[in-house]
Order: structure tokens, then C-alpha cells, then sequence
């Protein structure tokens, strides 16, 4: 499964690295999109895990195979934007975008449907379990709407495709506020910005260092 991403307006709540949960009397409806390929199975078994939990959770699934819209190009099934308008929680699996002339990736159109521009991703050492690196805490927070994801392409001429990596001013100080209130509310003292600014040219054709 992917991290999780957040919405513009998502207030970013602390984490608990220690002891357990303590899950709310109520149940929560939660939309489900199990996904392409693997997506299925994997999603299969967090039902199966969360059921054995106790966890309070009605699933509803949905059906994202791509339609045509209006303007001939293939998204999401408006049932499936509004079940998760709707409950406002949802779990996705992998998706897969069809190859061929007019499909959009299916990812990068539900992360622009519901401006899911924090992904989350945390990465913890787990005792018992021996890797390569020895106690690793640490939460990985990537700008999910822009750079390669700006989904902006065409067709220059048979056999040439232009890709454009748009980054904008309010969209990295969206996420980068989002990281510090992160960090903040979940008791970290450093936050760690990473670009690729070493590989960025400039219009004049020179290297940024």
C-alpha cells in the first residue's frame, strides 16, 4: 500500500510510538479500492488483518475502472469520487493505467481530484527483524501533485514526447509547512529537505550545483 496522503486541510494529529491504539466505540464506513495486479490480494489481506484486530471498520468497495469523459479522456468513476467525498477516509491499492493514447494515470488523478499533495511514509527498525541498517525512525513527507507528477506531456512529433516537471512556489511551501507541523506534533526535533537541484538545468542549458 501507499503512505498516506494528506489533503490541504488535514490537521495533522501525533503519532503513538508506543503501546497500543485505543479504537473509538463507533464504526467507520471506509472506501476501498482495491486496485490492479496485485492490488486485489493485498488488499484482501489488510481486511482480513484489521478484522482479527477489531478494528471497527465497514468497507466500501468500489470500482475504478477508467470511463470516458466528456472531453474523450479516460478518470475516475464519479461513484468512486463520491464514496470517499462521502466517508472522507479510504484505502487504495496499487492501480494500473492502461496503455494507449488518452488514458491518464489513475494515481495521479485521484491525488488531483482530492489534492493529495503530503505522501507519508514512515520507516521504523522492527525488533527481530535484522536489515541492513540497524534503528531506523524516520518519516520520508514527498510533494505528490508536481515535479514528474504535474502530469503535463504531449506528443512533439511521431516517436517525441516532452514531459514537463512543474514545481511552483505555493506548492513547496504547502509541503514544507506540512513537514514542519509534522515534525511538530509528532515530537521530532529535524527536518531534512531533499532536492535534485544537482540535476536541474537552467534555460540557458547550464547545470544547477
Amino acid at each position: 500500500m501507499h503512505g498516506k496522503a494528506y489533503t490541504s486541510t488535514e490537521k495533522v494529529t501525533p503519532l503513538r510510538r508506543g503501546g497500543r491504539r485505543q479504537f473509538s466505540s463507533g464504526r467507520k464506513t471506509v472506501t476501498l479500492i482495491p486496485g490492479d495486479g496485485i492490488g486485489p490480494e493485498i488488499s484482501a489481506a489488510v481486511q482480513k488483518i484489521f478484522s482479527a484486530a477489531g478494528v471497527p471498520i465497514d468497507w466500501e468497495s468500489v470500482d475504478v475502472t477508467p470511463v470516458r469523459g466528456p472531453d474523450g479522456m479516460f478518470g475516475i468513476p464519479q461513484s468512486a469520487i463520491d464514496s470517499v467525498n462521502k466517508n472522507q477516509i479510504g484505502l487504495k491499492g496499487p492501480l494500473m493505467t492502461p496503455v494507449g493514447k488518452g488514458h491518464r494515470s489513475l494515481n495521479l488523478a485521484l491525488r488531483k481530484e482530492f489534492n493529495l499533495y503530503a505522501n507519508v511514509r514512515p520507516c521504523r527498525s522492527i525488533d527481530g527483524y535484522e536489515t541492513l541498517y540497524k534503528d531506523v525512525d524516520l518519516v520520508t513527507i514527498r510533494e505528490n501533485t508536481e515535479g514528474e507528477y504535474s502530469g503535463i506531456e504531449h506528443e512533439i512529433v511521431p516517436g517525441v514526447v516532452q514531459s514537463i516537471k512543474l514545481i511552483t512556489e505555493p506548492a513547496s511551501m504547502r509541503v514544507a509547512e506540512f513537514a514542519f507541523n509534522y515534525a511538530k506534533a509528532n515530537g521530532r526535533s529535524k527536518v531534512t529537505a531533499v532536492h535534485k537541484a544537482n540535476i536541474m538545468r537552467l534555460s540557458d542549458g547550464t547545470f544547477l550545483n
